[in-house]
Order: structure tokens, then C-alpha cells, then sequence
């Protein structure tokens, strides 16, 4: 008797693309850090928790970003509005601790064109990867008291009371550390975004 081959969620995962830093003899293409030592702008740091639908933290899952450099320029070829400034490429990944923690160090991005030319807010793309989950979750990191977020044709579409859940929120005296917690479900659930 021939039997099905168990389908498969996007975690545990394997360790060679979590473990940047020389771990493993290759050429670390990604982790944390996305700062550059001839990038410009504002450095900042994002901190955070991802939570299941339970409230319990989320110790093995994954998250990806993927950002506008400060002049809201994409390294990418697609981008055409001139080179960047530096070898920043605005991406990055980072598995969460036992304690379901991940920070990135970067810089806060600039504005960047959005639907029929309008201005979108600076943001940050973030996929997430957890056990239990077929596919990535997709959302958006804004950030608390820019005045552009008022305008953004993307945060519009989402309802005004679910705000809260995309917007990270400056930590007091921590100079510029940002905090984004991630709800998978329930309560507080982060809006994800079908792409």
C-alpha cells in the first residue's frame, strides 16, 4: 500500500538559514543587522515578541523585513529613481529566542510611492514563518507619530481600530528603539495582508 507523503508547514526550520555569523562555511547573506557603514539616515532598532493565538510566545519562528533605504529608495533594479546611497539593501532575517524575542538594527526608511503615485508612509514589509502555518503572514511595521501616516493608502484600507496592531511604538528612554509585538490569532490578532 502506497501512502501520502504528510504535507509540511513552513517551520521547524532548517538551522542553515537562521544561523548567520560563520556558523556554517557560507557566505553570510543575511541576519539581523542591516546597517551599512555608509548608510544614512536615522538608526534605529525594532524589538519585539511574536505571540500565538493563545498569548504564549512563539520561540521558533521566522521573520524576514524588507525596507526602503532613508530616501525611500528600494535596492532593487526595479527602482529606478537612482542608485542608492550605499550597499544597504534593506533586508534582513531574524528567528525568535526561547523567549519568542527578535530585534533588527537598521534604519527608519522614507517615503515611498505607492498606488497611482500617492506618497505611502514609511514602513517596513515583514513576512513571518511559525510552526502550524502553510505559508508566510505578510504585514507592515509603521511607525508611532509620523505625520504620514494619516495618508497612507495602504493603512487606510485597514479599519481604524486596528491600527494599533501595525504601528510600533517608540520605547521611552531607549533613544531609538522601536517595539512591534506580533499576534498570530486572537486577541490584539496583527493585520496581515493578502498579497
Amino acid at each position: 500500500m502506497t501512502k501520502i507523503t504528510p504535507s509540511q508547514t513552513v517551520g521547524p526550520y532548517f538551522k542553515y538559514g537562521l544561523t548567520p555569523g560563520g556558523s556554517y562555511h557560507w557566505n553570510d547573506a543575511f541576519g539581523n543587522d542591516l546597517l551599512t557603514p555608509d548608510v544614512s539616515g536615522e538608526r534605529i532598532r525594532i524589538v519585539g515578541r511574536v505571540f500565538d493565538g493563545d498569548g504564549k510566545v512563539v520561540p521558533d519562528s521566522m521573520l524576514e523585513i524588507w525596507q526602503a533605504d532613508a530616501q525611500g529608495r528600494f535596492a532593487d533594479p526595479q527602482d529606478t529613481r537612482g542608485v542608492p546611497n550605499s550597499a544597504f539593501k534593506g533586508f534582513g532575517r531574524c528567528g525568535t529566542s526561547p523567549d519568542g524575542e527578535f530585534s533588527f538594527h537598521t534604519i527608519k526608511p522614507g517615503v515611498v510611492p505607492g498606488p497611482k503615485g500617492k506618497p505611502q508612509a514609511p514602513h517596513i514589509v515583514m513576512a513571518v514563518f511559525a510552526r502550524g502555518m502553510t505559508q508566510q503572514t505578510m504585514t507592515r511595521i509603521y511607525f508611532e507619530g509620523d505625520a504620514a501616516n494619516a495618508g497612507d493608502p495602504i493603512l487606510a484600507l485597514v479599519p481604524a481600530d486596528r491600527h494599533a496592531t501595525l504601528i510600533a511604538k517608540r520605547e521611552p528612554g531607549e533613544g531609538s528603539v522601536y517595539r512591534f509585538d506580533v499576534h498570530l490569532q486572537g486577541d490584539g490578532e496583527t493585520v496581515f495582508f493578502d498579497l
